[in-house]
């Protein structure tokens, strides 16, 4: 039996990993999309052979679906998945998953009182570099965690640009857009959650409206451990990485922030370097073969709507401290407090 999905958002995520992704799969169709542009939805359905096309929320959620894909705007997420909830369609969202963490508690909530499954599209936790650097972190081949240090600033296409740098209310800005991801990436890769962040922001002349488009945050966990971690969209020359530093040894991982399954980790230790082998799955591909496996009750999302609360709880408190000057406490049950 297939999975019908459809796609909310005639998106460019969606067109260059998503789709392919879900065909990848084999119980994956796609059955329909939906833009609130009729020409673009029709337009988008023809270049990429979806059998359907349609303008309207309901007239997706009607067409026999079983599962939503979520990539509209931000501020879009959180109607867009409550109704997909209450028609009973499994729900896979783009993170950030709402505007607050507060939305986003409610929209994991409907989804555990409906019974359908939620998960939140960070792409980062199905790298293979990143569950390497994990599996090795679990396994003592570092010792105890210290510090790390995330590289993720780059430089925003202009056929993304758009709204992620003019539109507060859309939720623009490259904390909801990436900071997010290295909150979660964080806590995925040290199996630890973050308790506490200081932040910067910057507008370095991409961004307007006020939005920022970089930051650099401190991060505290509960083991003690302390990361920094730099986003930006302006850097046009800079690297990604991932790097985290224990009592026996260090991880070095580079290039691997990044929507492809590209990149290195090496481990150092008293007794030398090793490169760490790693799959190369593609991302998506995984991501979407274990969301397939929940809805069929085998285990859970790659990433949660609970992951996706804790890692907007994350960005909501590293936002708050950029404004405040001060540090902020994260508490995903109760969103970002001072």
């Amino acid at each position: 039996m297939s999975v019908k999905w459809g796609l909310i958002g005639a998106s460019t995520i969606a067109r260059q990993f998503m789709i392919n992704a879900i065909r990848a799969q084999a119980d994956g169709e796609i059955a329909a999309v939906m833009s609130s542009n009729p020409e673009r939805a029709t337009a988008y359905a023809r270049e990429n052979g979806i059998p359907a096309a349609v303008s309207s929320l309901d007239g997706l959620l009607g067409s026999g679906i079983d599962a939503v894909y979520i990539s509209t705007t931000n501020e879009l997420h959180l109607e867009q998945a409550l109704a997909a909830i209450r028609a009973g369609k499994h729900v896979l969202c783009e993170k950030p998953l709402a505007l607050t963490s507060a939305d986003a508690r409610n929209m994991v909530a409907a989804a555990k009182a409906a019974g359908v499954v939620l998960g939140t599209n960070h792409h980062l936790r199905n790298a293979g570099a990143h569950r390497a650097m994990r599996e090795a972190i679990a396994a003592g081949r570092i010792g105890k965690p210290i510090a790390a240090r995330v590289f993720h600033s780059v430089y925003l296409p202009e056929t993304l640009q758009g709204w992620r740098i003019t539109k507060p209310e859309a939720g623009g800005g490259v904390v909801l857009d990436i900071t997010v991801h290295d909150a979660d990436t964080l806590r995925f890769v040290l199996g630890d959650d973050p308790a506490e962040v200081s932040a910067f922001t910057q507008s370095a002349g991409m961004a307007g409206g006020g939005l920022e488009d970089g930051a650099m945050c401190i991060w505290r966990f509960n083991s003690g451990l302390i990361a920094q971690s730099h986003e930006g969209f302006t850097t046009r020359f800079a690297g990604t990485g991932l790097e985290v530093h224990g009592s026996e040894g260090s991880l070095i991982a580079s290039n691997v922030m990044t929507q492809k399954p590209d990149g290195s980790v090496l481990l150092r230790t008293a007794k030398g370097e090793e490169q760490v082998s790693f799959d190369r799955e593609d991302l998506y591909v995984r991501s979407v073969r274990q969301f397939h496996a929940a809805i069929r009750g085998k285990g859970q999302p790659a990433a949660t709507g609970e992951d996706g609360v804790w890692s907007l709880a994350s960005a909501e408190a590293a936002l708050q401290s950029a404004s405040s000057g001060k540090a902020v406490k994260i508490d995903p049950k109760l969103g970002s407090m001072n």
